[in-house]
């Protein structure tokens, strides 16, 4: 068993760690305050193709691995969480279901596109009664004329409302109701582009955290979709989201090991340089021991997210791990960022310290992508309870 990340790997991780520190760090502070898509940073991710990591180098993407692709989101939530969630939800959840489940002819028309970041994609899977209950989806969509006809909407959809948005997929009911002697509802996801009459962005939503990420509800009203932007097989549009769901707590894993460590570093760096009773305070026991605990329980849940990813690149099934993973990151989040706080003190409390930025993203962790019990739940399922 090798613990060592190859040379690739391992210089890859330096790159974005570089670009992290270099061009992300510097802005970070002004973009959450602003509540500023970070329009420039995407392009250059863009250019370096990290918009497109893991998917293969013939539809545009850089023919990289899921833990390439989960060190990159750990590097750059290290410094800034809106930056990484931007990439990680426009790759695990706007681009992998059309490189999933599409045809040939829809990865050749929009795979390019966001692989390069030239245009961002979203997933329209929450509606405002279908969150953990995600299959009791309200939107629906009838076949007419050689047209899906879509009505209903979304609420918390990531990267669906920039100047660069692209297209979002969505779950809707395309037939049965529940009860009836057909079984539950039919579910189909159906790709639909930004501009398509009948839908409409709502205005972005007035977050705890992840300020600088575009979030905002959307609608449908008679919105009509040519038929071949249906993704994949019509009626499996559940199996599909469930699939997209297991990719995408890994991505969301990596966030909550790289906030945890962006918080050691901020807290490591104050203890040494504040001093009281004449010595900076890291020396005291009380201190040490936080800091100690926090490396422990990061190095822990780092291994548990490369696993989740390696098993992944293996084409092993990869469910149990992606839900364990993401519960022990998201909890070990929000404790390193309040205690990142606690070492500093008054000053945590003062947006000009990271801390408090990362304090105040670090909740979300436990809710998105599945909350901690819907992970639990998957988790108990994987041990035959």
């Amino acid at each position: 068993m090798d613990f060592d990340l190859p040379d690739d790997t391992r210089q890859f991780q330096e790159t974005v760690r570089d670009f992290a520190r270099q061009e992300v760090a510097p802005v970070a502070e002004e973009l959450d305050r602003t509540k500023a898509f970070p329009y420039e940073l995407v392009r250059r991710m863009g250019e370096l193709g990290w918009m497109g990591i893991p998917f293969p180098e013939d539809v545009g993407g850089a023919g990289g691995t899921t833990l390439q692709y989960a060190l990159a989101v750990e590097e750059l939530t290290r410094v800034d969480s809106s930056v990484a969630i931007t990439m990680c939800a426009h790759t695990s959840l706007g681009t992998q279901p059309i490189h999933l489940f599409g045809t040939p002819e829809q990865r050749e028309r929009w795979l390019p596109d966001l692989c390069a970041g030239r245009r961002l994609g979203a997933f329209g899977l929450t509606e405002p009664e279908a969150g953990s209950d995600a299959g009791n989806v309200r939107t629906r969509a009838r076949l007419e004329d050689g047209a899906w006809v879509v009505d209903g909407a979304k609420q918390f959809i990531t990267n669906a409302g920039t100047d660069i948005s692209g297209h979002v997929t969505i779950t809707a009911r395309t037939g049965g109701t529940a009860g009836e002697a057909g079984g539950p509802y039919e579910i189909s996801n159906l790709v639909i582009e930004r501009g398509t009459p009948g839908y409409e962005q709502g205005e972005p939503y007035r977050k705890m955290g992840w300020n600088a990420s575009d979030t905002r509800p959307l609608t449908f009203s008679d919105c009509r979709v040519p038929e071949d932007h249906l993704l994949g097989p019509r009626g499996q549009g559940f199996k599909q989201f469930l699939h997209v769901l297991d990719i995408g707590r890994i991505g969301v894993a990596a966030m909550g090991v790289g906030l945890a460590q962006g918080a050691l570093d901020e807290a490591l760096a104050y203890a040494k340089e504040r001093r009281a009773f004449g010595q900076p305070i890291s020396r005291f026991q009380t201190i040490q021991a936080k800091l100690a605990d926090l490396a422990t329980e990061i190095a822990a849940a780092r291994l548990l997210t490369y696993k989740a990813a390696w098993e992944k690149d293996q084409g092993r099934t990869f469910t149990l791990t992606a839900a364990q993973a993401k519960l022990k990151t998201g909890r070990l989040a929000v404790r390193a960022t309040e205690e990142a706080v606690q070492i500093h003190g008054g000053y945590g409390y003062i947006e000009e310290y990271p801390v408090c930025r990362f304090y105040r993203d670090a909740k979300i962790l436990t809710i998105g992508e599945g909350t901690d019990e819907v992970q639990q739940m998957v988790i108990a399922r994987a041990l035959g309870a």
